[in-house]
C-alpha cells in the first residue's frame, strides 16, 4: 500500500470541520485512503452509494437516511446522490461538531455550484490526484515548497539516482493509476485503460449529465488527448470535430467534471486580462494520455515532439499534486505574451509570488532556454521568486539570479543530504 501524501491534510480538516469531502478521478485511491484512516485515526462507519440498496434510501429521503446515522461518517461516491447536499447543510447547522462527515466522490462538485454552495463554510474539499511519482517512490519531499523558500539561492548538487531517460519514458507511459502502476506489461496496462474510460464514459458522465446522446464523448476526448499542453482554442475544435460549439462546451466541463481533462488558465499581471486569455489543456494522467495517443515508450522515444507535449503534460500534473498537499498551495497558470514569448507553467501563491517553470525533454539546457522566464521575470518584478527550466539531465546549474536548471527527477528524488533519496 502506498503512503499518500494527503493523508495528513486530511486528518487536519477532520478535527476542524464538520463536512470534508475528496474528490478525485475514480480509481485513484479515495476509498482505500478513508478506509485506512477508519481502521486507525478515525473510527467511523462505511457507507458506499456503489451499493444500490443505500443509492436508492438516500435519493428516496435524503434527511431521513442521515438521520439513522449516528457517530462520524464515511460515505463513499457521494456524487450519485447529490440531494444529499442540502440535508446535510441542516443536521450540520444543528451540530456542527468537527469530522461528522466524510464524503468521497468521483465528481468535482465546485463545477456544480449549488451543490458547493449548500454547505459553504461548513465543507473542506480536498483533491486526490493518482499517485504522484514521489508517493511511488516513498519520498515526502515536496518541490513546490522548496521553490517558494525564501532561501537566497538553490542548493547547487546532483540529483543522485535520477534514472535514465528510459526510466522517465517508462514513468510518462505507466502514469500514477494505482492499479496500473502494480501492472507489468504494456497489454494489461492498455486493457485496463480501455475499461477505466468506457466505466467513465458510459456510465459515470452520464449519470452527471443525466442525458443520453453521448456516443461523441470519447471521439472528443482522443482529439482533446492530441491537443495537450496546447492551446485551447474552442472554435477549432468545434470545426475539427465537426460539433456545435455549445455542445462542445458542455462536454469539456464534462470531462472536467471527471478529473479527466485539466485547464491550466493562462497568467497575466492584469487579473481581468486572465479571463479571456486562452487557457490550456492537460489530461489529468500521462498513463491515460499515451493510451489515448497510442504510445508507448518507443514510439516516445521516437518522436521528441510528441515526447515534448507528453512531457510538458506530466510536469504540469507532478506539480498539481504537490500543489494540493505543500505546504505552500499556488495555482497553476501558463504564461504567453502577444509575441509570443511562452512560459510552460506559471505558479502563483497566495501573496502573489511567482515561480515559472519551463520543462524541456533535452539532457542539456543553454541561455536561450530561459527568454520566457527572463521575459516573465521582468513583467512580475518583485513578485518573481525564481525560475527553472526543468531538464532530462542530473545537475542542478544556476543560470543568473533566481534562474536554475532543475533535473525533472527533483519531482521525486529528495532534496535532502544532496539529493540522496528521502
Amino acid at each position: 500500500m502506498y503512503k499518500r501524501s494527503m493523508r495528513s491534510q486530511l486528518l487536519a480538516a477532520l478535527e476542524d470541520t464538520p463536512v470534508v469531502f475528496l474528490n478525485g478521478a475514480r480509481q485513484t485511491g479515495k476509498s482505500t485512503l478513508v478506509r485506512e484512516i477508519a481502521r486507525n485515526e478515525y473510527p467511523a462507519r462505511y457507507i458506499t452509494f456503489d451499493d444500490a440498496t443505500s443509492l436508492s434510501a438516500a435519493r428516496h429521503d435524503p434527511a431521513g437516511f442521515l438521520a439513522e446515522l449516528s457517530g462520524p461518517v464515511i460515505i463513499d461516491e457521494v456524487q450519485l446522490a447529490p440531494t444529499i447536499f442540502p440535508a446535510l447543510k441542516l443536521l450540520v447547522d444543528c451540530n456542527r461538531q468537527p469530522g461528522r462527515f466524510l464524503l468521497t466522490g468521483s465528481a468535482n462538485i465546485l463545477l456544480a455550484p449549488h451543490v458547493s454552495e449548500s454547505l459553504a463554510g461548513r465543507m473542506e474539499i480536498l483533491t486526490l490526484w493518482p499517485l504522484s511519482q514521489g508517493e511511488i517512490e516513498g519520498v515526502d519531499e515536496n518541490l513546490i515548497d522548496r521553490l517558494f523558500s525564501r532561501e537566497a539561492t538553490l542548493p547547487l548538487h546532483s540529483i543522485r539516482n535520477a534514472g535514465s531517460r528510459a526510466d522517465l519514458l517508462a514513468r510518462l507511459v505507466r502514469g500514477g493509476y494505482p492499479e496500473v502502476v502494480g501492472r507489468k506489461t504494456e497489454e494489461r496496462r492498455r486493457n485496463w485503460f480501455s475499461a477505466y474510460i468506457n466505466t467513465i464514459l458510459q456510465r459515470d458522465v452520464r449519470e452527471m449529465a443525466n442525458i443520453e446522446g453521448l456516443t461523441q464523448l470519447p471521439r472528443v476526448l482522443k482529439l482533446l488527448a492530441t491537443r495537450a499542453s496546447s492551446l485551447h482554442n474552442l472554435a477549432d475544435i468545434s470545426r475539427s470535430i465537426d460539433i456545435p460549439q455549445t455542445t462542445l462546451r458542455r462536454y469539456l466541463t464534462l470531462l472536467e467534471t471527471a478529473f479527466l481533462l485539466v485547464p491550466v488558465p493562462a497568467w497575466s499581471s492584469n487579473l481581468g486580462k486572465r479571463l479571456v486569455k486562452a487557457s490550456k489543456l492537460a489530461l489529468s494522467d500521462t498513463g491515460l494520455l499515451s493510451y489515448l495517443l497510442g504510445a508507448n515508450d518507443e514510439r516516445l522515444a521516437e518522436d521528441s515532439s510528441l515526447l515534448g507535449r507528453v512531457l510538458e503534460n506530466f510536469v504540469v500534473i507532478e506539480l498539481r499534486k504537490l500543489a494540493s498537499w505543500g505546504k505552500t498551495h499556488p495555482h497553476l497558470f501558463h504564461f504567453r505574451t502577444q509575441t509570443s514569448v511562452e512560459v510552460d507553467i506559471v505558479l502563483e501563491d497566495a501573496a502573489g509570488r511567482i515561480v515559472g517553470a519551463e520543462v524541456k525533454a533535452n539532457a542539456s539546457v543553454s541561455s536561450s532556454d530561459f527568454k520566457g522566464l527572463r521575459a516573465l521575470q521582468e513583467i512580475s518584478g518583485k513578485r518573481f521568486q525564481r525560475g527553472v527550466v526543468f531538464y532530462t539531465g542530473t545537475e542542478i546549474v544556476a543560470f543568473g539570479a533566481n534562474l536554475y536548471a532543475v533535473p525533472i527527477a527533483s519531482l521525486w528524488r529528495s532534496w535532502l543530504d544532496g539529493g540522496a533519496e528521502g
